[in-house]
């Protein structure tokens, strides 16, 4: 039940309704599907991106959790010095441990994420 002065619907429709629709033969995402040899270098670039990321992520983790105890070897007065009435050695090795592994999950994860939407965007566009 349409009222008077309601507008009356129009439907639009394209001409050309048999056009076969375009589609690209080589996209990237096809060379992937059909896991060929340019399939194979997207997919190569990728792996090697996010090992890179990883172990870029480790090493920095480990160099710097893995100083601490060169720190207290090196510097004999930071094994007895106490901070808020802690020993340094705990404190850090109890504490600041987790907020640089949190940093560094944070740190590994925003990168992924953007490799792989880079990675997206390259393929989709071939």
């Amino acid at each position: 039940m349409s009222t008077p002065d309601a507008p009356r619907r129009i439907r639009v429709t394209s001409p050309r309704t048999s056009a076969a629709r375009r589609s690209s033969s080589h996209t990237g995402t096809r060379e992937i599907d059909e896991q060929t040899r340019v399939g194979e270098v997207y997919m190569h670039s990728l792996i090697q991106s996010q090992l890179r990321l990883a172990l870029t992520v480790i090493l920095a983790a480990a160099i710097t959790l893995g100083g601490l105890p060169l720190l207290f070897w090196l510097v004999p007065a930071t094994r007895t010095l106490g901070v808020f009435g802690l020993p340094l050695p705990w404190l850090l090795l109890g504490v600041v441990v987790y907020p640089v592994v949190y940093v560094a999950a944070r740190v590994y994860v925003r990168k992924a994420e953007r490799i792989e939407a880079e990675f997206t965007e390259f393929v989709g566009r071939k």
